[in-house]
């Protein structure tokens, strides 16, 4: 079973909150996947990541283009894992595909957005009842990660 999180983006944005833990996933050693719930938002997630910050920026690629496999981080509206990943992110709504194959799974939701909170509500019932270890993070006024359930 995979290890299934919830992130609810209450302080920052998604492109505000997404850069950090793509690097902290990385850092452990995992590939990574991020499932958009467009083509626009996989694109603007895209140039983002190499311009979010002055002096770095997070190697990777779009599934369409050669080499998705050889990618650490593959951004995707998909259900593929092109890059072999071990976590998997869900951002803007995305329906995940099957995560028995990943060591965890992200979900990031806009607690400011009525869609991206019914649709949480929804994967969190999915997961729960699919038996996958399930926790819930609600960012704090300063940012940071507080676990809520």
């Amino acid at each position: 079973m995979a290890e299934v999180l919830f992130y609810h983006l209450t302080e920052s944005t998604l492109e505000d909150a997404l850069p950090g833990l793509l690097e902290r996933s990385l850092q452990r050693g995992w590939k990574v996947v991020v499932q958009t719930g467009s083509d626009e938002r996989r694109d603007a997630i895209d140039s983002h990541l190499w311009t979010y910050r002055d002096d770095s920026f997070l190697a990777h690629g779009p599934e369409h283009e050669p080499h998705a496999e050889d990618q650490p981080i593959v951004l995707t509206t998909g259900q593929d894992n092109a890059n072999g990943a071990e976590i998997r992110f869900m951002v803007d709504g995305a329906t995940p595909p099957d995560l028995m194959s990943y060591q965890r799974a992200v979900f990031l939701f806009d607690g400011h957005d009525a869609m991206q909170l019914e649709a949480a509500r929804s994967h969190w019932k999915v997961m729960k009842s699919a038996g996958h270890e399930v926790t819930y993070w609600q960012q704090t006024p300063d940012r940071r990660w507080e676990r809520k359930a």
